[in-house]
């Protein structure tokens, strides 16, 4: 048994200043200012320090583009097909990766890593915690979506190769194509069942049909307005109900219609610059804008050792106008929601995974926030100096 005790705890829906949060194995046990610490459990005491849940980011490339090993050793663009649906992210995943040391010491448990934006279908992604040996140690869930992929960096791998799709319009017309392929294959495996005739699997297809049924979301990267509203139309002509705007760079120019339909945008990353003309609309304030205009933003920050600065994100958005209490969630419950494991992660309440972070100071005090203890699954995985 473990008891963290004194500290302000953020659940993140309620502030508990001198509240307990008791830990017994691998998941909190109780959570309060009137909590009893049982006889013989380890105290740790936060006095003046703040509790939260491990930070979650729900889009990056760790372990699969690997930290300081340059682009040769990446393993997350199969760029010489621009459909690869059955592609997966377990299968590319390192957990060696130095990101991974990195990301424990900044407080981020859990991530949602998976293929590049190269292909209009990159493949499937997956939910791992930033501790284990294997794989399958690390794993949450998997697949956990369907990487797609809008705007310029599609038609221009392919584009540059002299090959289909080198425009937007090839970008959704591919997509519309395949989509399309994956409806008649679920009319003819359906068919196929009822009669008790055989059928043949095909890979690509089966993965790609799991969007259609609902069972896996789409995760579509786009940045500009006009490839938000590409994705939207797409969704709406193929009944995808479980959509997911990866980045949603310009998002703030359409956030009405956005939160209409219930779409939530997975934005940033916030600290970036404007390295190719689609990001020409980079607003910091996009975040906020989104989340006023009632959007559930999630904050990531794409990058492979990036993602360790997660919580500056957050706090810039903060500065830029967002809801403390708003932004606090998007980088730990409603990122959980999202990806779908929020019975698991993303809060700390009695029957969730143990883990969580704590800090020196407030979360958004970016410069005494320094990260003092970080636990996955109970285990204490970093210890600061």
């Amino acid at each position: 048994m473990l008891a963290i005790v004194g500290g302000t705890v953020l659940t993140p829906g309620e502030e508990l200043p001198g509240a307990t949060v008791l830990i017994e194995g691998k998941q909190i046990r109780a959570v309060g200012t009137q909590v009893e610490v049982p006889p013989g459990a380890e105290v740790i005491d936060a006095t003046g320090k703040y509790v939260l849940p491990g930070f979650i980011d729900a889009h990056c490339h760790t372990g699969i583009f690997p930290d300081g090993v340059g682009l040769r050793e990446s393993d997350g663009n199969e760029m010489t097909d621009p459909i690869t649906p059955h592609l997966r992210a377990i299968d590319a995943i390192h957990p060696e990766d130095m990101a991974f040391a990195d990301l424990r010491k900044w407080g981020v448990t859990t991530i949602n890593t998976g293929p590049g934006s190269a292909n209009v279908v990159g493949g499937q992604t997956a939910v791992v915690k930033t501790r284990g040996r294997t794989v399958e140690e690390m794993l949450v869930l998997a697949p956990a979506a369907m990487k797609m992929a809008l705007g310029e960096n599609p038609k221009r791998v392919y584009g540059e190769q002299k090959k289909f799709p080198s425009t937007r319009m090839g970008n959704a017309g591919l997509l519309r194509e395949w989509l399309t392929k994956a409806q008649n294959y679920l009319a003819k495996k359906e068919h196929a069942e009822k009669k008790g005739e055989p059928f043949e699997v095909d890979l690509r297809l089966e993965a790609l049909s799991r969007v259609l049924t609902g069972e896996l979301p789409a995760h579509i990267h786009c940045h500009r307005a006009d490839d938000i509203m590409t994705a939207l139309r797409i969704a709406e002509e193929f009944g995808i109900k479980k959509l997911v705007l990866i980045h949603a760079t310009e998002g703030y120019k359409v956030a009405d219609l956005l939160a209409e339909r219930g779409v939530p945008c997975v934005v940033g990353p916030i600290l970036f610059s404007r390295t190719k003309y689609e990001l020409r609309g980079m607003n910091p304030q996009n975040p906020a804008l989104l989340s006023r205009a009632g959007v559930k933003v999630a904050i990531q920050t794409d990058q492979r050792s990036a993602v360790k600065y997660i919580l500056f994100d957050a706090a810039l958005a903060v500065r830029e106008g967002m809801d403390e209490g708003e932004a606090l969630k998007a980088i730990t419950s409603y990122p959980a929601e999202i990806l779908g494991i929020s019975d698991r992660v993303g809060s700390l309440v009695p029957g969730k995974d143990a883990d969580l972070v704590v800090l020196a100071a407030h979360p958004f005090d970016v410069a005494r926030s320094r990260v003092e203890l970080v636990l996955i699954e109970g285990e204490a995985v970093y210890r600061g100096p």
